[in-house]
């Protein structure tokens, strides 16, 4: 029998099913324990330094216990310090991206996705790289400067080759003021080599979703194809960072399997990732499974409300507190506006889930991997955000200035981090409304970024932004970073 070890680099030892069972045991014995409650959410607060905050985050097992909590006044509090950690780490800061899909020719057989093998009736579709230069200037014309690129898993039709090749061209695209300055990576799992390839192409954050942690679950949800094989996939970020990708994203399809399991595994494989490599996962995901082409997601027992889903987020935020967290258009403006207050620092906007979809005019919902649920322009996602005291940023420079991995965890840590994020949310979002903006979107954006610049407090910093943004408005100059 396999016994938990989370600087194992063996699957069933780090993702050890009877110690989530025992998690979830223990959780429920004491989800009305206010001593321990509150002991735990003492742990979790953000605590004041002499240069910012600090927090040491919680185990998968103090973490199960506040999200099997009932008491109402108790589950307030865990999303008040929710809110407490976003605001101390990532400020009001909200990171922008977008989706690009390349290809949804796949060879596996997931139940819960339309681009499985025996689907015949949704339209398969490869982007040639002319077509790939054409979604990339579409995409430049809303103003984004982040994707994230997303592939079927097919040897055949995406080999990596085709991967690289596309990365290229897209990071080869200058469209008036518009370029793609971070290529975010969502391909299945793959060697050593390849990860080391994708690192040489210059990607930000190596993507991958677990779907469901636990084991025999994978096994029926992925019946054929290579995605079958539970610990391939599950190892896959160790060889990701064997190959040199230190920023790694993480994330469970919630509503495949029970939640409270997949939050527990979640979490010991952030654990895991930072006991081996030192530093934890730089992102996690909290995608909801939904409609699509041939999927019902009625046929899987293990929904999630609305509810729940917020508690789920509010947890994992005081578990990992220097993690950032993503939410995409799955969800709707709702849902969205309530999750950005407890934790979620990174959106999407615009977003279409078929292969070619931001060059038709009409979404083709027949090609989608998931129905869109927010279905806003970018322009109008962003004001949107502004207007609820958000700042929209469209910030890459932590890539393209090395901090990564443990390099950013130090800063994030420390609390210096703010010295270069908050002055490059405002600058880029600056370029972003000179550039792609309407005028009520201007309007709006100026006067918060003049607000915000007053709250800087290094004096340097402000004089330097502020500067940067004079330029930015008065001329061509553009991509200036901290």
């Amino acid at each position: 029998m396999a016994v938990y070890n989370p600087k194992s680099l063996k699957a069933e030892e780090f993702i050890n099913n009877e110690e989530i069972l025992e998690t979830l045991e223990y959780a429920e014995e004491n989800k009305n324990n206010v001593e321990l409650i509150d002991e735990i959410l003492e742990k979790a607060r953000p605590k004041k330094t002499e240069k910012g905050f600090r927090c040491e985050g919680l185990s998968h097992r103090e973490a199960s216990v506040l999200l099997a909590c009932e008491i109402p006044e108790k589950i307030e509090e865990i999303y008040k310090i929710a809110e407490e950690i976003k605001l101390a780490f990532y400020g009001n800061r909200i990171v922008m991206f977008a989706p690009l899909y390349l290809s949804n020719y796949c060879v596996n057989g997931c139940v819960y996705c339309p681009y499985h093998l025996k689907n015949k009736h949704i339209a398969r579709k490869k982007l040639t790289q002319e077509e790939v230069k054409n979604e990339v200037i579409a995409l430049q014309d809303m103003g984004h400067k982040r994707l994230a690129i997303e592939a079927g898993e097919d040897p055949v039709n995406n080999p990596i080759e085709y991967i690289l090749e596309c990365i290229k061209t897209i990071y080869s695209v200058n469209h008036k003021n518009g370029a793609i300055r971070r290529v975010n990576v969502n391909i299945a799992a793959t060697t050593v080599e390849n990860y080391r390839l994708l690192k040489e192409a210059g990607i930000g954050t190596y993507i991958l979703f677990q779907e469901t942690y636990h084991k025999q679950s994978y096994l029926e949800l992925h019946p054929t194809g290579p995605k079958h094989d539970y610990d391939y996939h599950t190892e896959a970020m160790d060889r990701a960072m064997e190959g040199g990708i230190d920023d790694v994203g993480l994330g469970v399809l919630f509503g495949l399997e029970m939640y409270k399991y997949e939050f527990a595994g979640l979490l010991m494989h952030a654990e895991h990732l930072e006991a081996v490599h030192g530093v934890g996962p730089h992102t996690i995901s909290v995608p909801r499974i939904k409609h699509a082409d041939d999927i019902d997601p009625t046929a899987f027992d293990n929904s999630i409300s609305d509810e729940i889903f917020a508690k789920i987020t509010a947890c994992i935020r005081l578990a990992v507190p220097y993690t950032g967290m993503i939410i995409s258009t799955r969800e709707s403006e709702e849902v969205r506006g309530k999750l950005l207050h407890l934790g979620i620092s990174q959106v999407s906007g615009a977003s279409r889930t078929s292969v070619g979809g931001y060059t038709e005019e009409e979404r083709p919902h027949d090609t989608e991997q998931f129905d869109v649920s927010d279905q806003r322009t970018l322009d109008e996602v962003v004001r949107w955000l502004m207007e609820n005291n958000h700042i929209p940023s469209f910030c890459t420079a932590c890539y393209r200035e090395g901090r990564t991995g443990d390099r950013f965890m130090s800063l994030c840590k420390s609390g210096q981090i703010i010295n270069c994020c908050h002055p490059n949310a405002l600058m880029t979002l600056a370029e972003y409304l000179v550039d792609y903006a309407s005028e009520e979107t201007k309007k709006i954006g100026f006067e918060l970024i003049e607000k915000e610049l007053q709250k800087i407090t290094n004096e340097k910093v402000k004089s330097i932004a502020t500067q940067n943004i004079k330029d930015i408005k008065s001329s061509n100059r553009r991509d200036f970073r901290f």
